[in-house]
């Protein structure tokens, strides 16, 4: 093997050691600061829900608007004090995320857009009247690869999988996980794009009705 090929997978290697412990530590300092300053300013604020629950997608247009206003802040605040010490990061995670959808669609999502070329006028951080989901839709990026690779070995999570003595997790790339993923992700994207998100979770039935059906061998 080349000197200069070598080099490289020694480098690529010891990045991901280092990634392993250090890659999803970023995310979820930014996220846990975002997300724990909403919660702290809900709890001393006025619940405004009442103005937006007509905007809220089903179910969550039929929660009362008390309830929604103190599980929002509660979320918030545990949520972003279990991202920043990496404890029940995956479940805090995609509960951030479906917070975070219901937030874009009652309050950041464009109320009338005919095309994705006046969708796209709402990716902006001010609302100028056509919109300011930017922000939201990049803490929803930012949570994605927690919900699906978890905090990193720099969490509590990965120390109580220690002291247990759990075995690694081993990836499976399979039509059971896409089937899941897809049915799972669509639902919550439905909020936004029905049409889109319905497509993907009638995707994520079909395969796990086909991974039930395929025979399965001995």
């Amino acid at each position: 093997m080349p000197f200069l090929t070598r080099c490289a997978h020694a480098l690529r290697d010891r990045l991901e050691g280092l990634g392993a412990w250090t890659a999803p530590l970023g995310l979820r300092l930014v996220l846990a600061w975002e997300f724990y300053e909403s919660g702290r300013e809900k709890l001393h604020g006025q619940n405004w829900f009442a103005e937006v629950m007509a905007a809220f997608p089903f179910p969550f247009d039929r929660v009362p608007a008390d309830l929604s206003w103190t599980l929002a802040t509660w979320f918030e605040l545990l949520g972003g004090i279990a991202l920043l010490i990496g404890l029940g990061t995956r479940f805090f995670a995609a509960a951030l995320f479906v917070l975070t959808v219901v937030a874009i669609a009652a309050v950041h999502w464009p109320q009338d857009w005919m095309g994705l070329s006046q969708l796209a006028q709402g990716y902006a951080i001010t609302d100028q009247g056509a919109g300011n989901y930017k922000l939201p839709l990049l803490f929803l990026v930012m949570l994605w690869p927690l919900i699906l690779r978890g905090p990193g070995r720099l969490s509590v999570d990965a120390l109580i999988e220690r002291a247990l003595g759990a075995a690694p997790a081993q990836a499976r790339n399979d039509a059971l996980g896409w089937g899941a993923g897809l049915l799972l992700f669509g639902t919550v994207a439905a909020m936004l794009l029905p049409l889109p998100g319905l497509i993907l979770a009638a995707a994520g039935i079909a395969l796990l009705t086909a991974s039930r059906l395929r025979p399965r061998t001995r």
